[in-house]
């Protein structure tokens, strides 16, 4: 039997604004409210990305802070802080970055998060994003439990498809703890696939906007509300927080 499946909702992400989504929260209240609709409706998980008041990107200590305490003040949901854009309509490229990871650059992050005790998320947009954990885990810089998001979908990244999941999940390493992360429309099926393979998901306005073709989602909490539907329709119940804790081999701390 399955283990309940672990919602996470990304509230925020980085690039996108309120002119292609007005939902997307900006503020730490904002954030704080979303977070507690993704909590009522069974995301166990939140991700955040700090935005200032216009809508850019944030990195100050003091305002993940005050988001921390507004997340906390609503709800004791689990949190973690952390691409090209491309529509085929428009014929345009939204965004277009450049992720540089060398190795001692992640090392030197490794150090860090083992010396504080934190537990990294390894998101991988290729096959070969996973392989490149093996010297890591050869070394020990890297200690399971291992933590894999699987961000499928991403232009230049591995496409969003059932086959390509699968393959994903079969060269991961043993006993690894993963989620799936679709972009766009075809995160719905790739959480389907998900839930059937007996992973996790995440949702939320970073990934994907749209609960279908033209229906744009109000808040983080309706895209978790059909995350959790599709589970219990798949025959797997959904994680509160405390199951979240004990799946994924975390303390009331982490």
């Amino acid at each position: 039997m399955s283990s309940p499946v672990v919602i996470s909702a990304a509230l925020t992400g980085v690039l996108a604004t309120r002119e292609l989504c007005p939902a997307i929260p900006y503020t730490p209240q904002e954030i704080g409210e979303e977070a507690r609709r993704a909590a009522d409706a069974g995301a166990s998980i939140v991700h955040i990305h700090a935005r200032n008041p216009e809508g850019g990107p944030e990195w100050r200590v003091e305002t993940f802070a005050e988001i921390l305490s507004e997340v906390r003040e609503r709800t004791d949901v689990m949190g973690s802080m952390n691409y090209a854009i491309y529509s085929a309509k428009k014929k345009v490229f939204y965004q277009d970055h450049v992720f540089a990871n060398p190795f001692q650059d992640i090392l030197f992050f490794l150090e860090a998060m083992n010396s504080a005790g934190v537990r990294p998320e390894l998101e991988c947009f290729d096959t070969g994003h996973i392989a490149n954990t093996a010297p890591l885990i050869d070394m020990g810089a890297l200690k399971p439990p291992y933590q894999f998001s699987l961000i499928m979908g991403v232009l230049g990244g591995i496409p969003g498809t059932t086959r390509h999941l699968a393959n994903q999940v079969e060269t991961l390493p043993e006993g690894a703890h993963w989620q799936v992360i679709g972009v766009g429309l075809k995160q719905w099926a790739l959480v389907a696939a998900a839930i059937t393979m007996g992973g996790n998901v995440r949702v939320g306005l970073e990934d994907n906007f749209y609960l279908e073709e033209g229906l744009m989602a109000k808040s983080n909490g309706e895209l978790v509300e059909k995350a959790a539907r599709l589970a219990r329709d798949l025959g797997r119940a959904v994680a509160s927080i405390e199951e979240a804790r004990r799946i994924l081999g975390l303390g009331t701390d982490d």
